[in-house]
């Protein structure tokens, strides 16, 4: 299984329960840090092109739980749960991510956030239960696609960031 990072090229999996995928951020590591870690920047960006963000709670510390409901283009909602399983400031951050606390079927990703000079490379390994749910991921609902348009779509809303805080007031349009 092959799956892609922002360039196109194909970056193989290193495991057959195994998704990765990266994308170079055009901002310090810092920020784009800070914008996977507080909730006012999650509910901005977070989830695939059309998808918004409802949160229930929110808690980022290790063993604490992002609950929120991603709603999706065609009006359905999914449950997700989030348990923060490691925080490394501003390098890395390890979570558990299922419909809810006590899922099964969780599956655990791992972010290293990577200086590149001025821009960060943020690489995303996600590891399933099993081959089975890895492929149910990619095949029903996307996982590749909708982790890249979510890496995205954090891109995006970070360089709007970076644009707001150089752009000196009243001059932005």
């Amino acid at each position: 299984m092959a799956t892609t990072s922002s360039g196109g090229e194909p970056e193989h999996a290193t495991a057959d329960r195994e998704i990765v995928m990266s994308r170079v951020i055009g901002a310090p590591r810092e920020l784009v840090f800070e914008a996977f870690t507080q909730v006012r920047h999650l509910s901005r960006w977070w989830g695939p092109e059309g998808f918004s963000t409802t949160t229930r709670s929110f808690e980022f510390r290790v063993g604490g739980a992002w609950d929120f409901v991603m709603h999706g283009p065609d009006g359905t909602d999914y449950q997700e749960w989030i348990t923060w399983r490691e925080i490394v400031p501003p390098e890395r951050i390890a979570l558990l991510h299922g419909e809810s606390r006590d899922d099964p079927n969780a599956f655990e990703s791992v972010l290293a956030f990577e200086p590149a000079g001025a821009e960060t490379r943020i690489v995303m390994r996600t590891m399933f239960p099993t081959k089975e749910l890895r492929d149910e991921a990619v095949e029903k609902y996307h996982a590749i696609e909708g982790g890249e348009q979510t890496l995205r779509n954090l891109a995006a809303y970070v360089a709007e960031l970076t644009w707001n805080e150089t752009t000196p007031k009243g001059t932005e349009g």
